[in-house]
């Protein structure tokens, strides 16, 4: 591919062109009163060539299927060339989609077979992911894989395995990895923006029944509409049930979970952004407060992270938040508090509040020296007076700043674009089966943690 048509998405510019002050508190909602913020618009440039046609096909052609499936047929030279799933109603809705004459099976090793298959999306419930993800690099094809990666721990290192084997190119789902609000949160953290890191408060609220994953279960289901023996296969025998078919994140014999859903999200941006391997050790409790619907996952869950100092980056303490009946109506925010300030990953827009100590230490008010004797107090205020400058007690501004994405960006295209010309290039991508594991392995782990009431061990470089 020539130079000149190499994706250059995250190229920003050191030079605004669009800078604007923003007076009031209006773009600090919960960042409290700020009297005056620097606004400023991110940019960047997308040039991609189709060059080299791409032929894909999808596996598990439900929601993330559809949304995965659209997105990357934005990006040129790439085209359609099957898809599997296993209920019958998704592939008629492929058909009507796509074409009548569009490949379709209910037997994704039937679409592992074609030799017009370059790449296939692996967009299926969780239990499959590693088991087709191993099968599709053994058949010589390019992978892109949602989250989380893996359904269990034990399978994280046999899929890094696979892909490093095959010499193809394995990319996992976590598309805000990809986005340009992420890599310029992750400049501004290493050039000091906000001081040195101590914690991370994260959180992925949602306040609906399709968030809390209720989705619409077609009247058709049974076991043969949606191919259950089939379906059950990666994982324990059971009896025909519909909601763990359509509503299988909730189920923890088929699905991870909010820690599998969201939590990894989270981990994604975190360790994107710190560029951390992970913490060390990691707690998690919850509960189920109000979606009752047969569940066995809880719909709040907390969690607690320590990661350790090392080369990447000094200790920091990471909370996981997510609250399927949050009055707030929904939220996702990665929240970095260093030593000089706040940094408020907001979907793709970062904002940032400074607070910076003066040099000299306090003195007076909630003091202790009120309550010494008076001569004491004179003395100690003499002394005070003459080591200090009333500059030195002064605390230093520094202005707030927000920056934003253009209107209509998009990092779930972006995160395909970045795999289509790994692709096309052989460049490494941004998410790949060691990061993918690296983020996986601590929510599936949460998941331990909240069912065995205990502190979960975590060595993030070895990944055990």
């Amino acid at each position: 591919m020539k130079k000149d048509s190499l994706n250059s998405r995250r190229k920003f510019l050191q030079q605004i062109g669009a800078t604007s002050f923003a007076l009031g508190a209006a773009p600090f909602v919960s960042l409290a009163l700020s009297e005056k913020a620097e606004e400023r618009m991110l940019h960047y440039e997308r040039r991609v060539a189709p060059n080299d046609k791409i032929r894909i096909g999808v596996i598990g052609y439900g929601v993330q299927g559809h949304f995965d499936l659209d997105t990357a047929l934005k990006v040129p030279g790439v085209e359609l060339a099957g898809i599997c799933d296993l209920y019958n109603g998704r592939l008629e809705n492929a058909k009507e989609l796509h074409g009548k004459d569009l490949f379709t099976t209910v037997n994704y090793k039937e679409l592992l077979d074609r030799k017009d298959i370059d790449a296939v999306l692996i967009c299926t419930t969780d239990c499959w992911h590693a088991r087709i993800t191993i099968d599709a690099l053994a058949k010589g094809k390019h992978v892109y894989c949602e989250k989380p990666m893996v359904f269990r721990l034990s399978e994280g290192h046999p899929v890094i395995a696979a892909a490093q084997k095959s010499g193809k190119v394995l990319q996992v789902g976590s598309q805000r990895v990809s986005s340009i609000g992420y890599a310029k949160a992750r400049d501004l953290l290493a050039a000091g923006e906000i001081g040195s890191l101590n914690m991370v408060n994260a959180v992925y609220d949602r306040q609906s029944s399709i968030g809390a994953w209720e989705y619409t279960i077609p009247p058709d289901a049974d076991a043969l509409t949606t191919h259950w023996d089939t379906f059950i296969e990666a994982t324990q025998k059971m009896a025909f049930d519909a909601k763990k078919f359509f509503w299988w994140r909730a189920f923890k014999e088929v699905g991870t979970g909010v820690a599998g859903d969201l939590f990894v999200h989270l981990l994604s941006g975190t360790h994107f952004i710190t560029g951390s391997k992970g913490p060390e050790s990691i707690y998690s409790t919850g509960q189920l407060s109000y979606w009752k619907d047969g569940r066995n996952m809880p719909d709040v869950m907390s969690g607690v992270m320590q990661y350790p100092d090392c080369k990447e980056h000094r200790a920091f303490q990471l909370t996981l938040q997510v609250n399927f009946i949050s009055g707030t109506g929904g939220q996702e925010i990665i929240r970095l508090v260093g030593s000089e300030g706040v940094m408020e990953v907001r979907d793709n827009d970062i904002f940032v509040k400074h607070s910076l100590m003066p040099e000299a230490p306090g003195f007076g008010g909630y003091d202790s020296v009120f309550t010494f004797p008076k001569r004491m107090q004179q003395q100690l205020q003499q002394e005070y007076d003459a080591r200090w400058t009333a500059a030195q007690r002064k605390a230093p501004r520094k202005e707030d700043v927000v920056f934003r994405v253009p209107d209509g960006y998009d990092e779930h295209l972006d995160h395909f674009t970045g795999f289509f010309d790994a692709v096309r290039t052989g460049k490494p991508v941004t998410e790949d089966a060691v990061f993918g594991f690296r983020a996986a392995g601590p929510a599936l782990a949460c998941n331990e943690s909240y069912f065995n009431k205990k502190i979960m061990k975590w060595d993030p470089v070895a990944m055990r």
